[in-house]
């Protein structure tokens, strides 16, 4: 993760645009001739396989850089970014954000970011292997959570941009075994569930279903 005054600066490198919710913001296969830095909203990064599979990869939110490999090896980009809510977002043009990386000397911050992404995904794999449903699903929605309201003391915050499909996929299991999940945290009055959207009633019971379910 770059420092806070990296990251302002970085922003000043180009344009801002909006996503309208449920925009591609990069798409697979396209060139990797920029970058995104995400200011503001939710989105989801998935990689489409032939015969229509859409395989779920990462939720991305205020302060990450989105297509940032692409840019930096050359190669088509190998997965989608999806907007789940409106954002906000700085267009950096890829030669300019490669000078501006070498200049301010951010390789190394850029390649700890690489490796907490690596980190993050290799424990999402053994989280899929080895812990029940409910579990997961309360992790899945402390980790969106951290994306849209890092620090939040309150016990009350509100996930929008969500379907029963995508937190499915985030967990790896059928639409029915995550809505079944979603009713036991209910149920237990840690969430409240709407259309696209979850209010999460009671953080500290949350975190006490994500480690070990009541």
């Amino acid at each position: 993760m770059l420092s806070d005054e990296a990251w302002r600066e970085l922003l000043g490198q180009g344009p801002t645009r909006t996503f309208r919710e449920r925009s591609v913001m990069l798409r697979q296969g396209s060139a990797g001739t920029h970058l995104l830095a995400l200011t503001d909203g939710l989105a989801k990064v998935v990689c489409r396989e032939p015969g229509g599979v859409v395989t779920w990869l990462a939720f991305r939110g205020p302060g990450d850089l989105l297509g940032e490999v692409s840019v930096f090896n050359g190669t088509p980009r190998t997965a989608e970014v999806v907007s789940l809510t409106p954002c906000t977002a700085v267009v950096l043009e890829a030669e300019r954000f490669r000078r501006f990386v070498e200049r301010r000397g951010l390789i190394m911050d850029l390649m700890r970011q690489a490796l907490s992404r690596l980190r993050e995904s290799d424990a999402h794999r053994t989280e899929l292997l080895t812990l029940p449903v409910v579990i997961r699903l309360a992790r899945a929605l402390l980790r969106l959570v951290e994306l849209t309201a890092p620090g939040a003391e309150s016990d009350v915050v509100r996930l929008t941009g969500l379907s029963q499909e995508e937190i499915a996929q985030a967990i790896g299991v059928t639409r029915n075994a995550a809505i079944t999940g979603l009713q036991r945290l209910r149920e237990s009055g840690a969430v409240e569930t709407a259309r696209r959207a979850i209010v999460i009633k009671d953080m500290k019971l949350l975190h006490d279903w994500a480690t070990t379910a009541p």
